[in-house]
């Protein structure tokens, strides 16, 4: 199971400060599998991985590991401290930079989210006089694992984006991203200010516009159109898909809950003094506790292998089909300036006015848009390949996780009824 990987940790639990659940984790062995898979075949001259992370309440440090043959790096192995916000900084870099508009840029990892455990383990706190000792010890261990397998998928999937940098042939040599990689001190980026994320609203509101107005755009190739119909398509499928895949996980978690509550009910009746009615019966609870015990353990096993091979995976390629449709958007933008640049040319031969510049401007729209659709072609080519093999991947693994929990909750149950029969 994905949870035995889980080793070590650390939780302050001081009576009264329940709302302190604030978790250390060292992972160096908790990251040994990844939750998203994203087909990085590529060579070892650029190899990098997240072996430690550091969690405290308000951000998670990464530890990023480099080992590299290539020359532009000054060591070939060296580590460096990194947050969530230097990711960001790079994504937001490589997104800007006009260069590699024709390229699928990585999505940004998700911002880390360890609210909703620690909600309910404050909720868990606050209820612990109304609960026995044995049932709080059990829910307060599922919370606590339920955070570790939070804190493990942010982990990855900030690793993955920059696995899927490091296995790119343009995007692995671009320089910020080599600082971002070799710089040991913190790069302490800067936030963006007010005036900055008004500007990105802006500038959204202007991009939403503007694919209104491009729609109306005959498009040119046919390879692009299928493109753009398959993705749209293709994006309402995966959201709704991960819409089900999430309320089975939840489904799977609460069953797990249900286990606690009956194996913590039949413990209380066990220990409790009994009447005449009951005397025959209590005895037999004792056998049964453990099983419900092992099944609440097998069930969370599944949720938790669940949300890391299935729902995880759909999380990421709902946001790497958005970078695709991104992709097809600029490419529709040259598209319309390239047009808009005819249409000033021909104005400019009308009035025999300012022929030369206009020309040079055509020129230069339609150098941009061979450019954009000839690496938005290969790029999607690759989007291709990539999301088969990923999804293959994950999918065998899950079903072979999934028959081997079934076995087990089967051998726990057949166990249980064997031992009452004996009885």
């Amino acid at each position: 199971s994905l949870l035995h990987c889980i080793t070590s940790i650390y939780v302050p639990w001081v009576e009264g400060n329940h709302d302190k659940f604030d978790i250390l984790t060292n992972c160096s062995e908790l990251l040994g599998m990844r939750s998203v898979s994203v087909d990085l075949n590529h060579d070892s001259s650029l190899l990098i991985d997240i072996p430690d992370a550091l969690c405290e309440r308000d951000k998670v440090k990464f530890t990023v590991h480099t080992k590299t043959t290539l020359s532009s790096f000054r060591k070939p192995d060296f580590s460096v401290p990194r947050q969530h916000e230097d990711f960001i900084w790079l994504h937001d870099t490589l997104v800007e930079t006009e260069d590699y508009a024709g390229l699928i840029i990585p999505p940004s990892p998700p911002k880390p989210d360890f609210e909703s455990p620690r909600e309910k383990m404050h909720k868990l706190g606050e209820g612990e006089a109304t609960m026995t000792k044995d049932e709080y010890t059990k829910m307060k261990q599922e919370l606590e694992a339920e955070y570790l397998a939070v804190f493990k998928k942010t982990v990855q999937v900030h690793e993955v984006f920059l696995q899927r940098l490091s296995s790119h042939p343009i995007l692995s040599k671009d320089r910020n991203f080599q600082i971002f990689l070799e710089y040991e001190q913190d790069l302490s980026v800067r936030r963006k200010n007010a005036k900055e994320m008004f500007g990105g609203f802006f500038k959204n509101m202007v991009k939403s516009a503007d694919e209104v107005l491009i729609s109306g755009i005959k498009e040119v190739d046919e390879f692009f159109e299928q493109e753009k119909t398959f993705l749209l398509d293709y994006y309402s499928k995966i959201k709704d898909s991960t819409a089900k895949a999430e309320k089975m996980t939840r489904s799977h978690k609460n069953i797990a809950d249900d286990y606690i509550l009956i194996s913590s009910t039949l413990n209380s009746e066990h220990s409790a003094p009994t009447h005449d009615a009951f005397a025959n019966i209590c005895p037999h609870f004792v056998n049964i506790l453990y099983p419900f015990a092992l099944l609440q353990k097998v069930e969370g096993r599944v949720a938790s292998d669940q949300e890391l091979k299935l729902t995880e995976l759909l999380r990421y390629y709902m946001r790497d089909i958005q970078a695709a449709k991104d992709l097809l958007y600029r490419r529709a933008r040259a598209l319309a300036d390239y047009e808009n640049s005819n249409k000033a040319l021909d104005k400019a031969r009308l009035k025999s006015k300012d022929i030369p510049q206009a020309e040079e401007h055509q020129k230069h729209c339609l150098q941009k848009f061979d450019k954009l659709s000839e690496s938005g072609k290969r790029e999607l080519t690759a989007f291709k390949a990539r999301r088969v093999v990923a999804f293959r991947k994950n999918l065998i693994e899950m079903a072979e996780l999934e028959i081997k929990h079934a076995k087990n909750n089967a051998a726990l149950l057949q166990g249980c009824i064997d031992m009452l029969k004996s009885n």
